[in-house]
């Protein structure tokens, strides 16, 4: 247990690093070494408002980053040195937001000496073509990364829902002999086992009565249900888009399924072809412009062809630029045609989202909730809609 003292000097020292020189007693400890070094970071950041000085390191705290990539790269690395990933990518968003740091993010270098995270692709996403060739690689190398640790955290779970529900949703209880699925009728017959006598000296055998036949259509033999990801890619939706594309290459990579990936603002684009890099489907994107949900619907709607087995995830905010009655009419008769749509106002492990809260109401009157969802949670969503079951909607969030 700390001395008194001891324990009065860490807390006048912690409060020293909350509040910064400003807000501080002038008799209160001076900081040295490390914690001078975090001060001028912290400072360099949040300290100074307007001020546009280069961030040091020791001694006193000066007040924002520059426009000098040098001195904005030293500043990635102090706090990078000083700070949890968690706590560096946080730092990293609101030095973009507050200091206006788009433009150096546009040096390779720079990029280099960056933490990777989901924002930062969509920063990177929404400079688009501003982005010259000596950058572009650098970039890709980048989101690649994101990409990777996206997949090996999603698409275990994400391939174990839904191979289930493609079973489940599949499964007949009449199938022709060469469809019979002997295992599954093996095991759900098992209470029927019987113990036949031997003849002639035998000895006596078991067998399993087959009351019920389990197995498979010609259906189950080639694609099962159609997915369309219909994506808004205005710029408040940056890291919906991200983990979207990520999902659709692992939705494509299930032979059981047809995947299409649609992104829209006021144009539409089908980036199905690019499917099989997650990568590049970012790299067809451009974050930013405005919203045409009717648009997008309508492609949609006109690229449906077996309905009853169709799931439409419309992933928007609802700020609908188009036309709002046509918009509501679509998913109206889609619904009435036997595709199961879900709205997800996002995709994202952000907190609650902005979105038009009318829009949503509306939806949630024609029997399509929408609801905020987490990547961990999409997988339990995709497996619910393509089982034709309730969706496993997070109370708060949904919109009935």
């Amino acid at each position: 247990m700390q001395p008194p003292q001891a324990a009065e000097g860490e807390r006048l020292r912690r409060w020293r690093m909350v509040l910064g020189p400003e807000g501080a007693d002038s008799t209160g400890p001076a900081l040295t070494g490390k914690d001078a070094a975090m001060d001028g970071a912290l400072s360099a950041l949040y300290g100074g408002a307007g001020e546009k000085k280069p961030a040091g390191r020791g001694g006193g705290r000066s007040a924002g980053l520059g426009a000098s990539a040098p001195s904005v790269a030293r500043w990635l690395g102090d706090i990078r040195t000083y700070f949890p990933s968690t706590v560096v990518q946080i730092m990293q968003r609101d030095a973009i937001d507050r200091l206006g740091l788009e433009a150096l993010l546009l040096e390779p270098e720079m990029l280099e000496a960056v933490e990777a995270d989901v924002h930062l692709v969509g920063t990177l996403l929404s400079l688009g073509k501003a982005m010259p060739e000596t950058t572009r690689e650098t970039a890709r190398a980048v989101v690649r990364t994101v990409v990777e640790d996206l997949e090996k955290r999603l698409e275990s779970r994400t391939r174990t829902a839904l191979t289930g529900a493609l079973d489940r949703s599949a499964r007949i209880g009449r199938p022709r002999h060469r469809d019979i699925d002997w295992d599954r009728t093996i095991r759900a017959n098992l209470k029927n086992y019987l113990t036949v006598p031997g003849r002639d000296g035998r000895a006596a055998t078991g067998t399993v009565v087959p009351e019920r036949l389990i197995g498979y259509g010609r259906a189950a033999r080639c694609a099962t249900k159609e997915i369309i990801l219909c994506v808004d890619q205005s710029g408040s939706m940056a890291a919906s888009v991200v983990h979207a594309s990520v999902f659709g290459a692992v939705l494509a990579s299930l032979r059981s399924l047809a995947t299409r990936l649609v992104v829209f603002d006021t144009a539409v684009v089908d980036l199905t072809d690019r499917l099989d890099d997650p990568v590049d489907v970012l790299f067809g994107t451009q974050l930013g412009g405005g919203t045409d949900i009717n648009r997008a619907l309508a492609y949609c709607q006109s690229r449906i062809t077996r309905p009853a087995d169709t799931v439409v995830v419309l992933i928007s905010d609802l700020y609908e630029g188009g036309i709002r009655d046509e918009m509501l009419k679509r998913v109206a008769a889609m619904k009435a045609s036997g595709v199961q749509f879900v709205a997800l106002l996002a995709l994202s492990d952000e907190g609650a989202p902005s979105y038009d809260r009318e829009h949503a109401a509306a939806l949630g009157a024609l029997g399509a909730p929408a609801f905020a969802c987490t990547p961990d949670l999409f997988p339990d969503v995709m497996a619910a809609a393509i089982e034709k079951r309730p969706l496993p909607i997070p109370d708060r969030e949904s919109h009935r």
